[in-house]
Parts: C-alpha cells; structure tokens; sequence
C-alpha cells in the first residue's frame, strides 16, 4: 500500500472511531487525547489531518453527507426512495440529531471552516437533486397535486420529528416497537401525496415548482464554486 493510501486509510480509521466516541459520549463532543488513545496513535499524528477538532467535526458531518449521498443514488423505484430519506434519519435517530446540532453549533460560532461548510453545502445540493428527481418521479406517479416543495419539506418533517422522538429519553417510555412506529411514519408519508388528486394544470405547476428548485440550487452551487474562502 502506498504511502497515499495508508494516510488515507488512516483518516478513515480516525473519522470513524471519532464518530463513535461522539454517539457514546451523548454530549456532542470528545478530546482529542481520548481518541489518540482509542487509535493508539500519537497527538500529534491527528494534526497531520486535522488542523483542529472543529475541523474533524465538521469532516465527520461531510463523510455523514457522503454516505447519505450514495444511498440516495440507488436507482429504483421512486417509492423505495422515499421511503429511504425517512429510514435514513430514523433507524440512527442519535447520530441524525447529534450531527445536525454539531452543524448548527459550528455554522454559528466558528470561523475558518468556510471551505469545508462550502464541501458540506455542494454535497448536499447534489443530494437535493437526486431526492426532487425522486419526488417529482413519485408525484407524477401518484397524480397528486402536493407541491415538490410542499413534499419535500413534510418529509423532512418527518423525519426530524421521528428522529427527535426516537431519541428522547422521556417519550421512548410511552412508545410502542420502535420498528412498527417507524414503517409508520414511513407509510404516512407514502400515502401523502394522494390526498391531493392533481389535474393537467396541477401538473404543470409541480414541473414548475421543480424546475425553480433546481435552478435555485444551481445557482447557490455556482456561487459558493466562485467564491473565494
């Protein structure tokens, strides 16, 4: 293995056992000494990658988007899509809520991670394409009226507030199987669309809705592409 490859391979040793240290701790954040020591590497070996921990946490996130990204890139029918943006967030309703409150905590009071929140951002316009190529898919399919935007957002709703849910330590007392309450949540969003029956002019409006979509987050790529961090 080149040299190349070992650095690589190594960052990919310290980005996971760094993301499991984070889900045990429960609070959001973890010392750079007790992961050296999980890693059995020297301190000084993290800085060769990371020039700081909010660094490897935001790289965390990125890797979390990364993943997401490529199981959104299965291609088959637009339903088991759907139903993987809601499952994606509720079968690991900890990590989906503790990385979300890292993002909001870095965006909010750290500086000089314009470059990395500018990778985490392209990405997930990428994403965001690939889930209204599904939705606009599956609205047709359901001749339903239900904006993409509309839709978009209540599954994302969804799954935030399951995720939120699931993962609280007060109303996980007063819940049913988990694993039913979630093909709940699941279902509820499948059957969503066709409580709003569509005509020929409800059609075009959603092809239109969907293509200011994109065109709105081509262009947020383009700019954050020129901008100079």
């Amino acid at each position: 293995m080149s040299r190349q490859h070992q650095f690589k391979a190594r960052e990919e040793n310290i980005l996971a056992m760094a993301e499991q240290l984070l889900l045990e701790s429960g609070d959001g954040d973890i010392t750079l000494d007790s992961l050296a020591d999980q890693l059995d590497l020297a301190k000084g070996t993290l800085y060769k990658h990371f020039s700081s921990k909010d660094e490897l946490y935001l790289r965390i996130i990125i890797r979390y988007e990364e993943q997401l990204f490529e199981i959104n890139h299965i291609d088959d029918c637009p339903s088991a899509g759907i139903a993987r943006m809601i499952f994606q967030q509720l079968f690991n309703p900890q990590k989906a809520m503790l990385l979300n409150q890292i993002e909001e905590r870095l965006a909010a009071s750290v500086t000089g991670l314009n470059r990395l929140f500018g990778e985490l951002y392209d990405i997930r316009r990428q994403r965001m394409k690939r889930l209204l190529d599904i939705i606009s898919i599956y609205l047709k399919d359901e001749r339903s009226s239900l904006s993409t935007r509309d839709y978009l957002s209540s599954i994302w709703a969804m799954g935030q507030g399951g995720a939120g849910l699931l993962n609280s330590s007060f109303y996980q007392r007063y819940l049913g199987r988990r694993d039913t309450l979630r093909y709940v949540f699941v279902q509820q969003m499948l059957e969503l669309p066709s409580h709003y029956p569509a005509d020929e002019t409800d059609q075009n409006a959603l092809d239109e809705d969907m293509q200011e979509l994109v065109e709105q987050i081509d262009t947020e790529s383009e700019e954050h592409r020129n901008a100079t961090y």
